[in-house]
Formats: C-alpha cells, structure tokens, sequence
C-alpha cells in the first residue's frame, strides 16, 4: 500500500471502518499483522490516551479563555493519528514535534502542566528532552523540526546507533508536522537529505486540511503524500482518524527505518475540529457542513465502537471519563499556582561555559531594575 511513484490511484490504508469494525482488504493484509503486537491493555491504553488528551485540550481551551495561557493550540480531532504513531516508537527513538502533539508528549512520559507553563510563559522552552522519554522541544517556527529531525537521524549514523540489527537498541527518529509546513522550504530541505542519506527517520505528516485559514487543496494539486515519491522516499496515506492504521503503518515505517532501510513517508488524513489556535476563528473560512462531515467521524467515538464491539463494559468508560476529568482538573489546579521564574533563568545555558559578555548583560539588568528601588526611577 506504499507509493513509490505518482500513483494517486493507492489506495488510503484504513483497517477500522467508521463504524468501528475491522476492515479486510490489501491494506489489512500488509500491515495487519502489526496488530499482532497489541494486546487487550494495549487497546484500552489507546482509548484512555485519546480520551484524555481531549478532556485535557478542552480545559487548556478555556484557561486561555479566561486570560490564564496566552495562548493554547488544539489537537481535538487528531487523537488517533497522534496516539497510534506514538505507541509505535520505542523507549531508545527521538520525537521531534511541531505544537500540537500533546498527547504524543504524554506518552512518552512528558506532564502536560510544562506545556501550560511553556504557553503561560513562565518557562523558557518547555522541558528536558532526555528527561522525558526523548521528545524533543515544542517548535513554533513552522517546519524548522524537519531539518532538526533529519540533523539529528544523520547524527545517528556517524554514531553507529541505528541499523546495527539490534531491533533492542536501533534508534530511529519521528518527525512531525502539519499540511501548512509542507509547503516550507525547510520541510523539502529536510526530505532532499533524508532520501540523500537514508536516513532512519519517519516523516508523519498530519494533514487537517487547513494551514491556518488557507485550504489543502490550495496547497497542493495532488495529494501530498505523493510529493515524497518525488524525493524517492517511500509514502503511505492512511486514515488519520483510525488509531490501528496509525500504529501498524508507523511501526512498519519505524521497523524499516532502524533495519537500515531509508525514511519513509506517512500522510495521515485528518481535521483540525477545534481553532488553529485560540487566537484563530475557523468560523471566518470553513462551513458547518464541513466541520459536521468530519465530526462524525470522531476518533475517539471510532474506536470506543470498536472497544464495545470486543466486550469493553460501560464500567471501562465511566472509569476512563472520570480519570480524564480529574487529570484536566489537576492540570489546571497546578498551572493557576505556577509562579514565574527569577530573572536569573534568563542567563542560563545560553553557552556551556560561562561566558563575559552574559556576565555582563546580567550585571546591567541587575543595575537596572535596582535603579527602580525605593521610588528613585
């Protein structure tokens, strides 16, 4: 189901029907048998993770409305394309996100309440990547994590960490981003150097069909993932709202990357249900019928069916709706008592080693705001 060549005639590899069950087809056949991978817990991990990060968006949605965030960005609508790739990773691969990839984070043992002090603006970046589960920074100049992301697999091969054929300790690299980024030069710099130099590396490409307020279809005559054949990287479009495609096909993608087998390609087809940001309007460009279209195939919804259908009992559902409500209600008990940090931070890590002229400028803010003293400004 991969397309190495401008064939818009592949078709888009979905193994969950919209009505929750699952799917026979050639698709179900090359990458069904991932599923073999998964287990019961597996599977309610999936659910808990998607209904979770929900619970969490919406509550961060509405701290910015009332003046606590500066700004939040929403992932309501693409759980399942972010929870299904992410539990395809393994504990030694690096994630490389752009700002939406919430629940990613979350999987890969990063607390969400840095994401809120990160857009509260009482931290200088966010978090550790070592710390938590390699995820990288969040990254707001669009596309800039694609070339951090190719930088940092080509890293891995002149440091013999990947195709070692140690499936154990092989390292890959994720990357993430969105349709409005695929039209950055950076995002096609990044692809030119993957396919150059094999590299383990998995491009995930979440389209949600609006860059902003601008169309898909502006963006592109064809569908983007064929744009990677173009490189000679291999690409696959899956439903994006389909949380087993999303896992089988990334974990194939990850598997072939860490064998020594090049980058691959994912389009995952999608929608931004919520704003851009909450400093966007969707209502000023998109129609009702539209956003209902999409709605109706809520991920979540999607795969709850599918639970129901293997015997999960409504005791499963209560439990998870419970566990989502006090998690958004701890995120927002901790962010309302974060502090912000001492000037000081401002100076640090800037280089290895300290260094005169940061010496300096700390000196002269320190000058500064004691000149404001005693009423004396």
């Amino acid at each position: 189901m991969a397309a190495t060549q401008n064939d818009a005639s592949v078709p888009t590899v979905q193994l969950l029907s919209p009505e929750g069950t699952l799917r026979s087809s050639a698709a179900a056949d090359e990458f069904g048998p991932f599923l073999d991978r998964l287990g019961d817990d597996d599977y309610r991990r999936f659910y808990r993770d998607m209904a979770v990060v929900r619970r969490f968006d919406i509550e961060a949605a509405n701290l910015q409305r009332q003046g606590q965030l500066a700004l939040w960005v929403p992932s309501h609508g693409q759980e399942a394309a972010q929870v299904g790739s992410a539990h395809a990773t393994r504990p030694q691969d690096h994630i490389f996100p752009s700002y939406r990839e919430h629940v990613v984070g979350m999987i890969r043992g990063l607390d969400l309440v840095d994401v809120l002090r990160m857009l509260r603006g009482v931290t200088l970046g966010g978090w550790v990547p070592e710390e938590h589960g390699n995820f990288h920074l969040y990254t707001l100049v669009l596309a800039s994590q694609t070339l951090h992301a190719t930088g940092y697999a080509m890293g891995m091969q002149l440091d013999g960490t990947t195709a070692t054929g140690n499936p154990d300790t092989d390292e890959a690299v994720i990357v993430y981003y969105g349709d409005g980024a695929s039209s950055e030069g950076e995002a096609n710099e990044a692809l030119v150097y993957a396919a150059s130099y094999q590299t383990p590396e998995v491009f995930f490409l979440q389209n949600n069909h609006w860059a902003i307020s601008v169309p898909v279809t502006r963006q592109s005559r064809t569908p983007l993932y064929l744009r990677a054949a173009g490189f000679g990287i291999t690409s696959t479009q899956i439903d994006g709202n389909d949380v087993l495609a999303s896992y089988a096909v990334s974990a194939k993608s990850l598997d072939d990357a860490r064998a020594g087998k090049g980058p691959a390609f994912i389009e995952a087809l999608t929608y931004r249900v919520g704003a851009h940001t909450t400093a966007d309007d969707p209502t000023k460009y998109r129609t009702d019928d539209e956003l209902a279209s999409w709605v109706a195939r809520d991920p979540i919804v999607r795969f709850r069916r599918y639970l129901e259908g293997l015997g999960a009992s409504q005791q499963f559902f209560d439990e998870v709706d419970a566990e989502a409500a006090d998690f958004a209600a701890d995120a927002r008990r901790r962010i309302l008592v974060s502090e912000s940090p001492d000037t000081d931070v401002i100076f640090e890590h800037v280089y290895a080693e300290p260094h005169p002229r940061i010496e300096e400028q700390k000196a002269w803010l320190e000058r500064y705001e004691a000149s404001f003293e005693g009423g004396n400004a």
